[in-house]
């Protein structure tokens, strides 16, 4: 088999390292970066710490209004599909990335392979809820990480070729989790002691583009007094400067430089509590069995809130503090496969 594999961001190419080693043991694979997301850190030290194979094709679309980067990323894409003429084309979750990916293909008959398949937050109000919904229409092949996923699709009529496999993410997080361990020392790098720390990601744009939000998150960490650590995201850095809001007053917060892959996967295995609004970061506390606050009036990953690992605080003061401060017990059942969903993705295409 030939696919052709289209990715956007860092987190993709993590997502995707697990499934390439996979399928590169018996198939050819091509993969695309559209340069959606362009991050400095995205080098070759990158792809050689992780074992992440290197880009084919660099697009370099960069950022941009909805339309316009979408549709730089239709033409470039549509050239490269008619020139290697894969067997299938292959997208993950929701960005712009796999929305451009997955209609360019399916316009040209080439099978939509779609990871993440299935997530739904039911806000249309995001963008990545269109993408995801638009990208599960045109697929063929939809490979769901839980069974509210596979639920999800049956309830739109999708139903053939729906297949829950786990979470691809689960495979990465369980191999890069050693990696960290035997290179990662940004716990002694900040003087932090494990579980002696809450860890916060907030980039979100609902988050950040919205001053009142901004206003009540800053003020709910100001009433805690754990030693907080964030490596705050360059987005909300700017819209902080933007707004005028200083962080000076929130007690034992330690402001960070935006960290690796395996720095975050050590800061998130030694928190005493993450607090965050990154659909991944939820996922990651529960691989790593830490409690977690989610800032957001809604989530995809809905299992994690019943188990109790996961607490939707939305952006109240109050409901933030309550969250933050309230004692959970979660069970942490195996919700998101057995680390083998990459093996089991590619056997069923190969017998397809």
């Amino acid at each position: 088999m030939k696919i052709l594999t289209v990715l956007g961001a860092r987190p993709q190419f993590i997502k995707a390292a697990p499934v390439s080693r996979v399928l590169r043991e018996k198939h050819t694979e091509l993969i695309i970066h559209t340069g959606q997301h362009y991050d400095n850190n995205m080098s070759d030290i990158f792809f050689e710490e992780l074992n992440i194979p290197k880009p084919d094709y660099l697009l370099g679309v960069g950022s941009g209004n909805h339309g316009k980067q979408t549709g730089e990323m239709l033409q470039k894409i549509e050239e490269i599909v008619l020139k290697e003429e894969p067997d299938y084309l292959l997208v993950y979750g929701d960005t712009n990335s796999t929305l451009a990916g997955a209609l360019v293909a399916a316009k040209l008959h080439v099978p939509v392979i779609h990871i993440e398949a299935g997530l739904r937050s039911f806000n249309k109000l995001m963008p990545e809820e269109i993408n995801r919904i638009m990208t599960d229409h045109v697929s063929e092949y939809l490979f769901c990480p839980t069974d509210t996923a596979v639920a999800n699709l049956k309830n739109e009529n999708i139903t053939r070729n729906v297949y829950n496999i786990g979470d691809v993410m689960y495979d990465a997080v369980l191999y890069n989790r050693e990696l960290a361990e035997e290179k990662s020392d940004v716990l002694a790098v900040n003087g932090l002691e494990k579980k002696g720390f809450h860890l916060i990601t907030i980039h979100r744009a609902e988050n950040t583009d919205d001053l009142q939000n901004m206003k009540n998150i800053l003020e709910a960490f100001s009433k805690i007094d754990t030693v907080k650590v964030w490596p705050m995201h360059p987005r909300t850095k700017n819209k902080l400067a933007s707004y005028g809001l200083e962080l000076k007053d929130i007690p034992n917060l330690r402001v960070i430089d935006p960290v690796g892959y395996l720095d975050m996967l050590t800061l998130e295995a030694n928190a005493q509590k993450i607090i965050t609004d990154s659909g991944g970061v939820q996922k990651e506390a529960y691989f790593m069995k830490v409690p977690c606050v989610t800032i957001r009036e809604q989530t995809e990953w809905v299992e994690t809130l019943e188990e109790d690992a996961n607490i939707l605080a939305g952006t109240s003061v109050e409901k933030i503090l309550a969250g933050i401060k309230k004692e959970v017990t979660p069970s942490y059942r195996e919700l998101f496969g057995d680390g083998k969903a990459s093996q089991k993705l590619v056997e069923l295409i190969e017998n397809r």
